[in-house]
């Protein structure tokens, strides 16, 4: 019975899971400076106008052609990305689409886009400040200290990242039930900006998105040195979120089984199981 209920809890999640606006991507032809986290607004879809993707290499780099087009930014520069990996991988998001262009599922294409637009007019400097400071807000030092079975899986799933993080870095990060947040030394913010300088503008439009979308600059360090999975960056991002899930199916299973005069579901078994699949996505 328990698995059945893990399989609502599954249900519960791809409500959560719908595309939001804050995630999608763009290549449309009107910058929109609002957000620095997604330099444009999302275009409406249109329909498929090419039948064949292909990348050459040029002088700036690897391109990208629609049939005979070379692709081109919002801004109308030249499409150039500066590696064959990263030229192939937006290729198949090309490639990838089927009667209509979703350019909100194309989400390389508009990192791209802003690395080479540049539409916010950022410096490296900014990137880096930007990033840093999700810090002061950073989604797995913040803690509960209610109820006690969050503030364990908290301890239990947080903890040791940000263990790992201070060891790795040789820093302070900490955490804290206050509404204030951890108080992060100077320090420690003067040791993760001179790491953040030793990549390149590309790669830092990348780690900001990253540090947005998990608002966390903890798990973000640890997918850069692989010590954390994509799947479980996101699923420890999405703690609290995953947690209320299970209590909510918990809630609708026990009225369920109440009325099937059936026999409780053990609720430890399902907390468990939360954990156990953090661990399960590992590398």
């Amino acid at each position: 019975m328990w698995r059945s209920c893990l399989r609502l809890r599954d249900a519960g999640r791809r409500l959560l899971n719908q595309p939001r606006g804050a995630l999608t991507a763009s290549v449309g032809p009107e910058p929109n400076p609002l957000s620095p986290a997604r330099a444009y607004a999302p275009p409406t879809e249109r329909k498929r106008f090419y039948q064949n993707v292909s990348i050459t290499q040029g002088e700036g780099g690897f391109e990208i052609n629609l049939d005979h087009r070379k692709l081109k930014t919002p801004q109308a520069k030249l499409f150039t990305v500066p590696s064959e990996a990263l030229a192939i991988a937006v290729a198949t998001e090309w490639d990838s689409q089927q009667d209509t262009i979703k350019f909100y599922t194309m989400h390389l294409t508009t990192l791209c886009n802003t690395s080479l637009d540049n539409p916010t007019q950022r410096n490296k400097d900014q990137l880096i400040q930007a990033a840093v400071k999700f810090l002061d807000t950073d989604t797995i030092c913040y803690r509960v200290d209610e109820p006690a079975t969050l503030v364990e899986l908290q301890r239990n799933e947080w903890d040791p990242i940000i263990e790992w993080a201070e060891e790795r870095y040789d820093v302070e990060i900490g955490s804290s039930t206050s509404i204030m947040g951890p108080s992060i030394p100077a320090r420690t913010r003067e040791v993760l900006t001179s790491h953040l300088a030793s990549y390149n503008m590309w790669a830092l439009q990348g780690i900001e998105f990253v540090v947005t979308q998990l608002k966390s600059m903890v798990l973000t360090l640890g997918l850069i040195d692989r010590h954390l999975t994509v799947e479980q960056a996101v699923l420890l991002s999405r703690l609290e979120e995953e947690y209320q899930v299970v209590q909510l199916v918990l809630y609708v299973v026990d009225v369920l089984m109440d009325l099937l005069h059936a026999p409780a579901v053990p609720h430890d078994l399902i907390l468990v199981d939360l954990r156990d699949e953090t661990k399960a996505r590992g590398p």
